[in-house]
């Protein structure tokens, strides 16, 4: 039984996922290497919940339940001693999560299943440095966890069926609506997705058409909630190219090669809503979108 939840990693995935374990009555470590991150991480979550609160969706005292129920600490050591699972949320570089999750397996209960919250990175290689793969499991959650239902759950070769269906009645738990998918580059989410927003940014790169005109038509034209220019720099854009790189790299087909322009925006510091710059500008206070003068 899944009770001890152990998070690695406190930035926007990180914390997500700490809140939404916690409000469903897990006890959660939060665990960041670094202290401030933490505290920024707790002030999120607590900012997320108070709009909670204010929409009428929990009480101030299930608010206060959630807050009690997780404890940050920058040990990892420390952080992993009762954990019945952990979720790792770390940048997305597969080096840094290799070695994660190397010491993960050294210092987790032998137990405690191992998930990871990675958009594209092989679980079966991640799992392969781990001395448990049946337990190594995907646990990709969407941005923003506290809001956003789906689950992306990813089986490395070696997963056993046990943990599969555990981690997706875990999941059920949590409010989450989870779905089963097998590891192979980007997954599911990912391997539609991104070949669309490169595919867009393709089409303002080759001039087809503007920002505004391409996230427009997709939005009224297809029904999506946010065109995926504006939706690649709510991702980020570095990350959009790491993902891309991944489908490149694993499938050895250029047509997931990413676009130039993504490249150079990139390699410019251009990242979207991180940087304050992207296909659109961010203004802190604003909610009008701007495209960016580079357009």
């Amino acid at each position: 039984m899944i009770q001890n939840v152990s998070v690695i990693g406190a930035g926007t995935m990180g914390n997500g996922i700490a809140h939404v374990f916690a409000q469903s009555g897990f006890t959660v470590t939060l665990i960041d290497v670094n202290p401030s991150q933490l505290q920024r991480a707790m002030a999120t979550i607590t900012k997320n919940l108070d709009r909670q609160v204010t929409k009428g969706s929990i009480t101030e005292d299930q608010k206060k339940t959630t807050l009690t129920n997780i404890t940050t600490i920058p040990d990892i050591g420390e952080g992993l001693k009762q954990a019945d699972l952990v979720v790792e949320a770390a940048t997305e570089n597969i080096n840094l999560k290799l070695e994660i999750f190397k010491q993960m397996d050294l210092l987790a209960p032998a137990g405690c299943i191992l998930a990871t919250n990675t958009s594209s990175i092989s679980i079966t290689k991640i799992a392969a440095t781990t001395k448990r793969p049946d337990k190594v499991i995907g646990m990709h959650f969407m941005n923003p966890v506290p809001v956003m239902k789906l689950v992306e759950i990813i089986n490395g070769y070696a997963t056993s069926k046990e943990v599969t269906q555990q981690i997706i009645d875990l999941s059920k738990q949590l409010g989450k609506i989870p779905c089963s998918v097998n590891d192979y580059p980007g997954f599911i989410a990912n391997r539609i997705l991104m070949p669309m927003i490169n595919e867009a940014i393709y089409s303002l790169y080759e001039g087809v058409a503007g920002v505004e005109e391409i996230d427009t038509v997709m939005k009224l034209g297809m029904a999506h909630p946010m065109g995926p220019l504006q939706l690649a720099d709510f991702i980020g854009l570095d990350v959009c190219y790491s993902i891309l790189k991944v489908l490149q790299d694993g499938f050895g087909n250029p047509k997931y090669a990413p676009c130039p322009l993504l490249v150079n925006m990139v390699t410019a510091g251009n990242l979207g809503v991180k940087s304050g710059e992207g296909f659109y500008v961010y203004e802190a206070g604003s909610k009008d979108l701007k495209v960016s003068k580079n357009f």
